[in-house]
């Protein structure tokens, strides 16, 4: 019996020693698979706003909804909309001008092909349908502004949580893309996705003028709280190792620092801020084009601009927008009209009903592509806003040592 126990014992052991080594080399074999390539063949690959755009997400206005008109939107819109909003959040937005808008950026992918450049799109998905979690329910709103959900920062893809409870599934609709990156051998990182419980918002923000945002604004007082962290990935900007960043609406302190800590040591994160009454994204009111070349925005002049001057950095002052005040612009100021894409240091898309901004471009030396969105505009973003440049050819550099 002794003899039968020990040989058994035997057996098993073998057996599981097999079953380990066979586990070892099942597991090496799918990590050879796994395995990343090397950085000249990741698919990902962007360290700032300017180098040669060679691929770019362009987002979708198809089935797009207004939120439903709640503290935080409320907060980001202009009294003149609110009406709008209480009215048709939750509904589609005018068919008419949303069939315009799609027209709109399917000409501007028609162009930027033309230019060269590889062009994905998100899933079109139905933003009507009403969701709830343990803390809140709403309905969805959009995928037409990638720049505001997706940050690449050198070859990873960072998805944003986003502020706004309409918003709260909108990675959704980017996901087939994102894994295909994925397993060409982008990193990939979600960041901590937010509760959205009714702690993260200032459920009394005082908001009854535009003086009221200035004040609360110059008090670093904003509709979200430190709760937990939040941010969205247009109120980043890039410049190599260099970051910047605004304390906004819908970007909190805890989102920055989350930001920091999980970028470093190898890229600075810098908050700068700015006379803004309305802090929500960086772009319309500090847009890098180049190489030691910002556009500042005059109405909304920079605190820190000493920095970028110290820099050996010029900075532009873009003429007065065109666009005209009756135009609807129901998430977003007449701006835009700075909220441009380069496609290189001499190359950039700009709107095609701009000719100030134009001439402007043209005077410094760089050829404008013109194209008009002035309906996709009216959504809430310009051409910096509606892509998320995935792929540019060029490598990490400092422009601040």
């Amino acid at each position: 019996k002794l003899r039968r126990v020990f040989t058994g014992w035997v057996q098993r052991s073998f057996q599981s020693t097999q079953a380990a080594a066979a586990s070892r080399n099942t597991c090496a074999a799918d990590e050879s698979k796994a395995a990343r390539p090397a950085p000249e063949d990741c698919p990902v690959c962007s360290h700032n706003e300017w180098d040669p755009l060679e691929e770019v997400i362009v987002g979708r206005a198809e089935n797009a909804c207004v939120p439903p008109f709640s503290v935080e939107v409320k907060a980001n819109t202009y009294e003149k909309y609110w009406g709008f909003y209480q009215k048709f959040g939750g509904q589609s937005f005018p068919k008419d001008h949303l069939k315009k808008a799609i027209d709109e950026i399917e000409e501007m992918c028609n162009i930027l092909k033309r230019e060269g450049v590889v062009v994905k799109r998100p899933d079109p998905l139905d933003w009507s349908v009403k969701y709830k979690t343990p803390d809140f329910e709403s309905t969805g709103m959009y995928a037409a502004m990638p720049r505001d959900i997706l940050l690449v920062v050198g070859n990873e893809i960072i998805e944003a949580p986003m502020a706004w409870r309409a918003r709260f599934f909108e990675y959704r609709a980017y996901r087939r893309i994102i894994k295909d990156y994925f397993n060409g051998g982008a990193k990939w990182t979600t960041a901590p996705k937010p509760t959205m419980a009714d702690e993260l918002y200032d459920q009394d923000y005082p908001i009854r003028s535009v003086e009221d945002r200035h004040k609360l604004a110059a008090q670093g007082k904003f509709v979200t709280t430190e709760f937990e962290p939040c941010f969205d990935a247009a109120d980043f900007i890039r410049a190599g190792r260099d970051i910047f960043v605004q304390r906004s609406q819908v970007t909190n302190y805890m989102g920055i620092e989350w930001m920091r800590r999980h970028l470093a040591p190898d890229y600075r994160v810098h908050v700068i801020s700015f006379k803004d009454p309305n802090p929500m994204h960086i772009d319309a009111t500090f847009n890098i084009i180049g190489p030691g070349l910002v556009l500042s925005n005059p109405d909304r002049p920079c605190h820190q601009i000493e920095l970028f001057k110290k820099a050996g950095w010029t900075v532009i002052r873009p003429p007065v927008p065109l666009i005209p005040d009756d135009h609807p612009l129901w998430m977003s100021s007449k701006w835009l009209s700075m909220n441009v894409l380069m496609l290189d240091e001499k190359r950039v898309m700009v709107d095609a009903n701009e000719t100030s901004i134009q001439k402007m471009f043209e005077n410094l030396g760089i050829s404008t592509i013109k194209v008009n969105i002035r309906h996709a505009n009216s959504l809430g973003g310009g051409f910096h806003c509606w892509t998320c440049d995935i792929r540019r050819r060029g490598t990490l550099q400092s422009y601040f040592d």
